[in-house]
């Protein structure tokens, strides 16, 4: 097990993208070790900041390492083309960066430590000792102490890492258990092979069956790729009982998009029905996450939208993508990274919408779909993602 006061395992990684290769973690030096990836939203948002710690901190000794271990690619070569292309983009990002495609890092990091998420911070402190695991957010209050040399003795820093672990280990273990399947059922898809596909996403199910991705694949494979409707139908509308009954959100949304998502093919649904599932999901989502709450409305509302958008109800469509855009300003400061990702999709939804340009600031969106020119953006990872 890799936990605080462990000795840093040593990097192993194929290429140095950015910044000199780091060969052995130097005697009163602190690192911060960080895994992250292209396609991970939130991962965006936070290489920025690390760059700031570094920058803040230079003279305490720091160094930010950066580790690219997850990319979507099924080649190194494309992986590594990905990679090129998002730095090229972030030229002012000054720390070491390195591209692991191997497994090599997940294996002498990842893995001993029970982390199957990014992104995770590893701070190693002048010692070379793990002093820290979690997420990078926590740093601000973590990092001025490894710095000073009180956090390794802190009673919090101690139960912190506990409950890490006894949060992670049953996660990283049913991680280690979706595997197989889950490379099955990736390779099944990559040809095309349906069948393959159903048969593991259904072993998936009968071993894990509140598992929302197995329920979310079964129910899209059912709908969208085989449009087997004498099965997929009985199978959506148990999601959309349980999502509701579950009263979660992200469930919710999740099983709204596999009804009005336009990257789907909702040709053969019956149309009433489909409809009679999206009011019911839409509501329940307005009633969990009101318009003139607080919390974030700009993962959750789009999905809202299209459903009055494709029912005829334009107007209720057009409020609540103005108020998801609302909330990307709203008290809960959101990642600037973060916002630049949904912004355009929400301006080109209300373009759409209206019938008419729709703008904020230098970004517009015009009435005819087109997407205004902005930084390309990876897609949710199809597995191991931020929760």
């Amino acid at each position: 097990m890799l936990r605080m006061g462990s000795p840093a395992p040593s990097i192993k990684v194929g290429d140095w993208l950015r910044g000199e290769p780091l060969a052995d973690f130097q005697p009163g030096k602190v690192y911060i070790v960080e895994f992250w990836a292209t396609w991970c939203e939130l991962c965006a948002a936070e290489m920025l900041e690390l760059m700031q710690l570094q920058e803040k901190y230079k003279d305490s000794g720091l160094e930010v390492v950066g580790i690219a271990a997850d990319e979507d690619a099924p080649t190194a070569v494309e992986g590594r083309t990905k990679l090129d292309a998002w730095l090229a983009e972030k030229c002012h990002l000054t720390h070491r960066i390195a591209f692991d495609f191997t497994g090599e890092m997940k294996k002498l990091w990842r893995e001993p430590s029970f982390c199957v998420r990014i992104p995770t911070s590893f701070v190693v402190d002048r010692d070379g000792c793990i002093a820290f695991i979690g997420h990078p957010s926590q740093l601000g209050e973590v990092l001025p102490k490894v710095l000073n040399g009180s956090w390794s003795t802190s009673k919090k820093a101690k139960a912190a890492d506990h409950e890490r672990i006894a949060t992670s280990e049953p996660l990283a273990r049913e991680q280690a258990l979706k595997k197989p399947m889950d490379d099955r059922f990736w390779a099944a898809v990559k040809l095309e092979d349906w069948k393959t596909a159903l048969w593991a996403i259904e072993e998936g199910i009968a071993l894990m069956p509140d598992d929302l991705n197995f329920r979310l694949a079964h129910a899209h494979l059912l709908l969208h790729k085989t449009q087997d409707m004498w099965t997929g139908l009985p199978v959506m509308r148990q999601l959309v009982r349980d999502a509701i009954d579950r009263n979660s959100e992200d469930w919710m949304v999740s099983a709204l998009d596999q009804l009005f998502h336009p990257a789907n093919d909702h040709s053969r649904l019956p149309p009433a029905e489909r409809f009679a599932m999206g009011k019911e999901l839409s509501e329940h989502i307005l009633a969990l996450n009101p318009p003139q709450g607080d919390s974030p409305k700009f993962r959750s509302y789009p999905a809202v939208a299209r459903y009055y958008h494709e029912n005829g109800n334009n107007d209720r469509a057009i409020e609540l993508v103005e108020v998801a855009l609302t909330s990307l300003d709203g008290p809960e400061p959101i990642p600037a990274e973060l916002k630049e990702q949904h912004l355009p999709h929400l301006l080109q939804a209300l373009a759409k919408y209206r019938g008419a340009r729709a703008c904020c600031g230098a970004l517009f969106a015009a009435a005819q779909n087109n997407f205004p020119k902005v930084p390309k953006r990876g897609r949710p990872r199809r597995k191991d993602r931020e929760g």
